[in-house]
């Protein structure tokens, strides 16, 4: 059956048939092993492929030399081990008639020398890169005979492999560090002119393309404007698109518009939650228009309905939603048959990308599946085991995900939620109008249960009796918890939580400090609202650096809130105890590192994060009723088999809790154990 929708349409690269128009751009989610694509790397491509996606993009990017020491997992291009781990990839994705292409780069000056071999980071010439630290050496000529040379051999494992192309990565790596004026001040035949700091691409690509043959598709994922003054203008970078794309020896243009060298500029090239959406599609346009070639791009388009207008408007040529695709690996598949509005979304959080960059794996705030294909499918089948009346207490995250999954094994799900709106913490976050599109959380899951039959009874804080009520043959916890205070020598009665300065149901006094010892959105999320109700406010923390449970990508709206409010933060200091003098409060603070030291804030307020306490009364009171005490069998959880233990013979219902009714952690925990263990009941 054919389709008029523009995102379904065929299209043709060189050889190459690719079913639709959509992809999953190369980004890298750190889950290599050595350095190779193992079992969690292949499932994580492999599910995207059943997901209908035309073309998946490995790596992010797979490097060629060994002195480009991987950043945050890169597969190691360079070593002839990665064959057949790649083509085991290619294989499970050709089987959806799915494309597999990879990212290649020398790394330059984007990594640190205190990696892997120890080898000197090098660059065009010795500028530092912020984001690594990082302080390069010049390249030399035999750096660059070298490199061209490992370019080549990289490229001819990835043809054996069977893939069917790659791209070079040019954008804060080593080969547009010779383009860029911000990065390149040689006075030799790299240096200068235009076609002195493309020499070195040149030679890459002419490389590569003795190596491999004309057929091979090659393309480039490069930066066409670094959008900042010192770095490479529009004029130039569109320029040096049209000198590639009228080379002869390009197949494609992945266009990039900014740059990475620091925390704040790489937001302006993936922008998360609370800014604008798809912000370089446009200039993506003019790029295909200047140069009349294939031009693919990504950049937070995350919605059907802006890819579809990317390939409408003759944008693009095939359209990127990369981390769309972290969140639902089915987007295709499901707007093929017409269940488009059952898409999860992404909601732009981010967590994905501050995981890799932080030394983990990409996880997706709200699908937990993704990245755990292995053991977490990402559609939930019906048991063939018996069909049982479940009991969820509590519509947070958690309850939710976990009613959810339920529902989707077949079992009768009844949900009880004490507030009359479903969302809990989520809710709360969203508060936060630049953080408002985390509501999706909740809006996607509300949906999925009406079309799931799950009734939802608010308004009811439940105890034993309207559990028992029910009759259930088990029962779910998803209780949360509540906000606490840090410890105190003295006016816990006094403090106000983070909780409700975000809720609204307490105002910011003019002269506030905040003290977080938690480190994560809960107190950065009231500190932005203080400081933009135009309080004077002291950010202070224990810890020995900012915000720890924030990755650097999230870490960047909240300074530059911070910064236009004015927020004073004052790191390695505790908040010993607070006392009322008159109309105001006296905060006594200490040291850890210096005995005896203290000093006093006065202040109209202090707000203060610390984490929840588990809302786990109903829990305990359930435990004595219950067949297995509560207890969860963690070997049995983790490796298969029965989870609940046979503690009370009498016991009539199954009993478990989840997310934040157990400890404080954060949604995806709370996402991931309602998935897990809604999978096992």
């Amino acid at each position: 059956m054919t389709s008029n929708d523009p995102l379904l349409q065929l299209y043709r690269l060189k050889h190459l048939t690719l079913k639709n128009r959509v992809m999953s751009t190369s980004h890298e989610p750190a889950y290599s092993e050595d350095g190779m694509p193992k079992e969690r790397y292949r499932l994580y491509h492999a599910e995207k492929a059943k997901g209908g996606m035309a073309l998946t993009m490995t790596a992010g990017s797979a490097i060629v030399s060994r002195d480009s020491p991987a950043a945050f997992g890169n597969l190691h291009a360079y070593d002839d081990a990665i064959v057949p781990w790649l083509r085991e990839l290619v294989d499970d994705c050709h089987e959806h008639d799915c494309k597999v292409m990879i990212q290649i780069t020398h790394l330059g000056r984007r990594t640190n020398w205190n990696k892997a071999d120890w080898l000197p980071v090098l660059s065009a010439s010795p500028v530092r890169e912020a984001a690594h630290r990082t302080f390069p050496k010049t390249i030399e000529d035999w750096d660059i005979e070298r490199i061209v040379a490992d370019y080549a051999s990289a490229a001819q494992r990835m043809q054996a492999a069977g893939l069917d192309g790659i791209e070079f990565e040019a954008y804060g790596h080593l080969m547009d560090g010779f383009w860029s004026q911000a990065t390149n001040h040689r006075d030799d035949d790299y240096g200068g002119s235009l076609d002195n700091r493309l020499r070195f691409t040149w030679r890459v690509i002419d490389a590569v393309r003795a190596a491999v043959g004309p057929d091979f598709v090659v393309g480039i994922r490069m930066v066409a404007d670094e959008d900042f003054d010192k770095g490479l203008s529009k004029e130039e970078g569109i320029e040096i698109a049209r000198r590639l794309a009228s080379s002869g020896k390009f197949d494609f243009l992945n266009i990039i518009r900014g740059h990475i060298d620091t925390d704040a500029a790489l937001t302006g090239v993936i922008p998360l939650h609370g800014m604008p959406s798809s912000p370089h599609l446009d200039f993506a346009g003019e790029v295909r228009a200047a140069t009349k070639f294939p031009v693919f791009h990504a950049a937070r388009i995350s919605d059907v309905a802006t890819a579809r207008h990317a390939i409408a408007a003759g944008k693009l040529d095939m359209v990127g939603m990369t981390r769309a695709h972290i969140a639902e690996p089915h987007i295709v598949k499901k707007v093929m048959e017409g269940r488009e509005h059952q898409i999860r979304p992404c909601v732009g959080a981010t967590y994905c990308l501050d995981r890799i960059y932080e030394g983990g794996g990409a996880l997706c705030i709200h699908n937990a599946a993704t990245g755990r294909e292995a053991t977490i499918p990402h559609v939930i089948s019906r048991t063939d085991g018996p069909l049982r009346s479940v009991a969820v207490v509590g519509a947070g995250a958690a309850g939710l995900e976990a009613a959810r999954v339920l529902a989707e094994r077949g079992h009768k799900v009844i949900v009880l939620e004490a507030s009359s709106q479903a969302g809990g913490q989520v809710r709360l976050a969203a508060q936060n109008p630049r953080r408002r599109e985390l509501i999706g959380i909740v809006d996607w899951r509300l949906a999925e249960l009406e079309r799931l039959g799950v009734e939802i009874r608010y308004d009811i804080w439940a105890g034993v009796d309207d559990v028992l009520a029910l009759d259930p043959d088990a029962v779910v916890i998803a209780t949360g918890g509540l906000p606490q205070s840090p410890p105190l020598d003295a006016g816990d009665d006094v403090v106000t939580s983070s909780w409700d300065i975000i809720a609204g149901s307490v105002k910011p006094a003019e002269n506030v400090l905040l003290y977080d010892d938690n480190g994560g959105h809960q107190g950065m999320t009231a500190a932005e609202l203080i400081g933009k109700a135009g309080s004077k406010l002291e950010l202070l923390t224990p810890e020995r650096f900012f915000a720890p449970e924030i990755g650097g990508m999230n870490h960047v709206p909240y300074m530059e809130a911070f910064h236009r409010s004015g927020v004073k933060i004052t790191i390695n200091t505790r908040l010993k105890s607070v006392r009322r003098e008159g109309n105001q409060l006296v905060a006594t603070l200490s040291s850890d590192y210096a005995k005896g030291w203290h000093e006093e804030r006065r202040v109209d307020q202090v707000v203060v994060e610390h984490g929840t306490l588990p809302l786990d009364e109903l829990y305990l009171e359930l435990k004595p009723l219950s067949k297995n005490g509560g207890a969860i069998d963690y070997e049995r959880l983790i490796h298969g088999g029965d989870i609940f233990p046979a503690k009370n013979p009498d016991g009539r219902f199954l009993l478990l809790r989840i997310g934040d009714a157990v400890q404080a952690r954060n949604i995806h925990a709370a996402i991931y154990d309602g998935i897990r263990f809604g999978l096992r009941i």
